[in-house]
């Protein structure tokens, strides 16, 4: 899926870009509003995300000109009064993001808008491995891993969450669907074949007392 990204603070920019094509997405950079109404006219996008003050041109009049397309738009702004956001809002952006933003915020928003518009991400990528979330299917080194469906969702919570230390009470009850209950050798079994399965010693670390984590292999 293709992302617009219009701002003009480009460290903002090369961050959301960074961390946006981590997740899979293929993301494009204007620094400026004539920019962004350059690309939007030449290029077909899945997602804007859209500063309000911008030069040239600015996230007001560009989202007047993407309305009509039915291009689901993110603004991102400083301009954090309440009347700001009815006036986004009004206007016809589909969600309102202030900055200073956590980027698991924005990663979060974006993923729950594509859903909403039907824009379902269908792959994941993580070293070596790419899985298909349509297909259910997973391939190492563009060989099948045959995974049960519980390895399956384990696997994407984790990849989806990579970085990030999970509690053992959150990967059991999102995999699971069900309370927590300290026991954690279903849980624990499960980890201990994935790393088997996809030879992931290195990158699915235990955490002292919380539980799990997907890391990049040092």
């Amino acid at each position: 899926m293709k992302i617009l990204i219009v701002e003009d603070d480009e460290a903002i920019a090369n961050l959301i870009n960074i961390n946006l094509k981590a997740e899979g997405y293929q993301c494009i950079c204007a620094f400026d509003g004539k920019t962004g109404a350059d690309f939007i006219e030449n290029d077909c996008f899945d997602l804007i995300l859209l500063d309000i003050m911008l030069p040239e041109i600015d996230g007001y009049e560009l989202l007047e000109y993407v309305k009509p397309m039915g291009t689901p738009v993110i603004f991102l702004t400083a301009k954090s009064g309440v009347d700001d956001r009815i006036k986004g809002l009004k206007l016809g952006a589909d969600d309102y993001i202030v900055k200073p933003f956590q980027i698991g915020e924005l990663l979060a928003r974006v993923e729950a808008l594509l859903r909403r518009y039907g824009k379902v991400k269908r792959k994941l990528a993580f070293a070596d491995v790419e899985i298909d979330l349509i297909s259910r299917t997973v391939s190492k080194g563009g060989e099948l891993v045959e995974l049960t469906v519980k390895e399956f969702d384990l696997l994407v919570e984790l990849i989806q969450n990579k970085n990030v230390a999970l509690y053992r009470e959150r990967l059991y009850e999102k995999v699971w669907g069900s309370a927590y209950m300290g026991d954690t050798r279903t849980l624990d079994s499960h980890i201990q074949r994935l790393r088997r399965k996809l030879g992931w010693d290195k990158y699915i670390k235990t955490v002292f007392r919380i539980g799990y984590r997907l890391e990049e292999g040092k």
